[in-house]
């Protein structure tokens, strides 16, 4: 064979590989283009949209409840209202806990418990402080049940807004089940201890009252979550002495223990609010700087 010709064929055979034509670094692969295509063309994985029947169970007794508040107070069964708000609290408390223990969080559920949070939470004890006694004055009464309830909206659409932004161990103002139950609180027991309510002064500590759970609601004073309390953690003794001794207190006297401490809650933001302005701290809680 010709030399000149040899140099030709093995110069084609240095250009081949084993599986077919050499690469040239310099030309773009076709598996690499398919790859970019593929990668381009996949869609973004939407959020979860399924519907959760166990956590979505405990978000539909606390809608219950929150209706249930609201029948009672239109026959006049007041303490059986406040009690129906507390234990809308209870299970409200229960649904997001159980979503996440079980991993069956979703967008519906997330929507779905801020409705039922408005009718539990906003509504009803609205209602049940109006046609238990703020109806005596008037409209001021029906503009402070408005003021709680406008404050109620605002609230959770504030929630919603700045989920993932704000410090997760505090709320950005009083959250709705704790005005609430400062609500319901105050009707209860003012019945259970047979408190007088045809005095002059009674609505109006039941007006300032409502507007001033209407107004924590949308305040930026920071109010601990408890979201930090892991129940799978270990504990000290002490925190368990502390349950227990809360448990004594609330069974003991169910009415007066519960709104002793909701009091002692919606004014805890403030105490911190102006502890922090006092101190000078400059910490970042809700995306901003306090000063």
């Amino acid at each position: 064979m010709p030399e000149n010709h040899r140099g030709r064929l093995r110069n084609n055979v240095r250009h081949l590989s084993p599986f077919g034509r050499h690469k040239n670094p310099s030309e773009p692969s076709m598996n690499e283009d398919h790859d970019q295509s593929v990668e381009d063309d996949v869609p973004v994985r939407p959020r979860n949209r399924g519907i959760y029947l166990l956590p979505n169970a405990f978000t539909t007794a606390a809608l219950f409840c929150g209706f249930f508040a609201i029948v009672q107070a239109m026959n006049d069964r007041f303490e059986q209202a406040a009690i129906a708000i507390f234990f809308a609290m209870v299970l409200d408390g229960m649904d997001g806990r159980v979503a996440r223990m079980t991993n069956t969080q979703s967008a519906f559920g997330e929507q779905y418990d801020s409705l039922s949070d408005m009718t539990s939470f906003g509504v009803a004890p609205a209602l049940v402080m109006y046609e238990w006694i703020l109806h005596e004055i008037g409209k001021w009464g029906w503009l402070a049940a408005f003021v709680y309830v406008a404050g109620a909206a605002l609230r959770l659409a504030r929630f919603n807004a700045n989920i993932g932004v704000v410090d997760k161990r505090f709320f950005q103002g009083l959250a709705s089940p704790a005005a609430a139950a400062l609500i319901a609180g105050f009707v209860w027991i003012t019945i259970d201890n047979k408190l007088p309510v045809n005095v002059f002064w009674m609505p109006w500590v039941a007006f300032f009252l409502t507007i001033y759970a209407g107004m924590s609601m949308v305040s930026n004073a920071p109010f601990y979550s408890g979201k930090a309390l892991d129940v799978r953690q270990r504990v000290s003794f002490g925190v368990v002495l502390l349950f227990m001794v809360g448990f004594i207190l609330v069974s003991s006297d169910p009415p007066l223990a519960l709104f002793g401490m909701f009091c002692v809650y919606s004014v805890s933001g403030y105490v911190l609010w102006a502890f922090r302005f006092v101190k000078g701290r400059r910490q970042r809680i809700f995306g901003e700087v306090d000063e």
